[in-house]
């Protein structure tokens, strides 16, 4: 018994090497953990269960036999992240470069397995050279038999993708049909197709880091959710996140205790100097959104990509919602191609996952110009609109101050399943801008007139008075009430508890045909 239970301290002991005291101190020289070490800081101490500790390569082919390093390049397990039930999967570049081929992709498609039979979120720590040469076509089976399970765990338990080094090729798929996706600065990178073959193909010359890197993705792209300069934050990051959402899709959003709810510290007076007294003056819709949430409680998604429109979770009186608002600094918060399709996936995040939906809406209509209609605004337009339209979730929007042409409907009206929508005085609810409406509408008036510029703004206000304002659509029911910015905050969280049970009942069909 004793020598048995020396060999599995042996074992053990070299499978926790992974690919030996060299290769780690190369993976700490460039800046970055090993697989055990990254799983060490993700879950709570003294946690992790490893599953498939022993597992070795199958291969025989180009010498591999001769390395039959234990883990097959990948830690997989399970554990607790501030108490809650998780499932992790750590690629180790020390052995056999964190390459997948057969054994390894099983071990990781066990864990997927377990996650879905036991409704729990999945964690995927990428740091991979991609499949394994020497296995042939059964490593590129191993990525199809992960991305199959990537595909029927969407929307029923949360997965998420942290690039920890390179995820080239294949591999990137994996990440990409997971729910959030976050990557390392200076050491992470995500490309279908290398430098080198980007230039043998367009003869372009660029680096890996301006090809595939953080920066390109979470700016340029949009691939990456989140990014941040070292493994350690990212780690924290993908925590955090993790604090906001679910175990699963029959899981309630998360709920902290709050006791000041409905007493007089929920009017914040500061919110009735925020919109500007001129209609065409930029201001920051991260004000607003910091006054009506709980303090320090908003974490944004994508921040750096479609500045256009802001998402990301918050916490309002202790419980978790989604955030969706157009941001009038940038771009005076026009719709465009990649704001919609940013928001649009976000919001079916939320619906997935039972996350409430807020609406901050301050739009003056869709982005004009070739451009975007030969990229496609009508349909990734459509994408927002459909999103927003298929969500169960309580929905609830405040109009805080333009709300012009189809983009009205688009963002979360009442006519799309909106439950509740508010609207504060300065809200310009109509076809299109007074200035514009009033210049196709009264163009004869205006043309006769001896002084036109005058005759304009007359009636420019005429126009506003009839139909830009709040009182218009109220009166018609599609605004709920108009009220006073300070008390956004009390009238959201009384709502919100309002529709804390909300059912919704869909017609029966396999899936809708989302415009993609």
């Amino acid at each position: 018994m004793e020598d048995k239970l020396e060999l599995l301290k042996s074992k053990s002991a070299e499978a926790e090497l992974g690919g030996g005291q060299d290769r780690i101190d190369s993976q700490h020289k460039k800046g970055k953990l090993t697989a055990r070490e990254r799983i060490h800081f993700l879950l709570d101490e003294g946690s992790f269960e490893e599953i498939g500790k022993f597992v070795v390569h199958r291969s025989s082919n180009f010498g591999l036999d001769k390395q039959k390093i234990l883990g097959d390049g990948v830690v997989t397990g399970y554990g607790t992240i501030n108490g809650r039930l998780v499932y992790v999967f750590s690629q180790d570049f020390t052995v056999l470069g964190g390459s997948l081929a057969e054994a390894h992709a099983e071990k990781i498609c066990r864990v997927m397995d377990l996650a879905m039979e036991n409704g729990a979120p999945v964690i995927g720590l990428n740091d991979s050279g991609g499949a394994r040469i020497q296995e042939g076509v059964v490593s590129l089976g191993g990525y199809a038999d992960i991305f199959h399970r990537n595909i029927k765990a969407s929307g029923v338990i949360p997965q998420l993708s942290a690039i920890m080094g390179p995820c080239a090729g294949g591999a990137v798929y994996s990440p990409a049909l997971t729910d959030f996706i976050f990557m390392v600065e200076n050491t992470s990178y995500m490309f279908v197709t290398g430098p080198g073959v980007v230039k043998t193909v367009t003869n372009e010359d660029v680096t890996a880091e301006d090809l595939g890197g953080a920066q390109t993705h979470s700016s340029k792209s949009g691939v990456t959710h989140f990014s941040h300069p070292n493994e350690i934050e990212t780690i924290n990051a993908l925590k955090n996140v993790l604090s906001y959402i679910p175990q699963n899709c029959e899981d309630k959003a998360p709920q902290k205790i709050y006791s000041n709810a409905g007493s007089n510290s929920e009017i914040v007076e500061k919110l009735n100097s925020v919109v500007p007294e001129n209609p065409n003056q930029p201001y920051d819709i991260k004000d607003v959104i910091a006054l009506v949430a709980d303090e320090n409680s908003f974490l944004e998604v994508q921040k750096d990509y479609a500045e256009n429109i802001v998402v990301g979770f918050a916490l309002l009186a202790g419980r978790s919602i989604g955030i969706v608002a157009n941001q009038p600094a940038v771009l005076a918060g026009v719709l465009d191609v990649a704001c919609s399709k940013k928001a649009a996936r976000f919001v079916r995040f939320c619906d997935c996952f039972n996350i409430p939906l807020l609406t901050f809406e301050d739009v003056p209509g869709f982005l004009p110009g070739t451009d975007q209609e030969w990229n496609g605004i009508i349909s990734n337009g459509a994408k927002l609109l459909y999103a927003f339209g298929e969500a169960t979730v309580p929905r609830i929007t405040v109009i805080t101050r333009k709300a012009y042409g189809g983009a009205y409907d688009v963002m979360n009206s009442k006519h799309i399943g909106a439950d509740m929508n508010f609207a504060w005085p300065t809200a310009e609810i109509a076809v299109m801008g007074a200035k514009g409406a009033a210049e196709i509408i009264f163009k004869k008036e205006i043309k006769a007139s001896s002084n036109a510029e005058e005759k304009l703004k007359e009636k420019e206000l005429e126009y506003a008075d009839l139909f830009a304002n709040p009182y218009n659509a109220a009166a018609r029911g599609y605004v709920d009430e108009v009220i006073t910015p300070s008390e956004t905050r009390k009238k959201l969280i009384r709502a919100f508890d309002m529709l804390k049970n909300k059912v919704a009942t869909m017609p029966k069909k396999k899936h809708g045909n989302i415009p993609l």
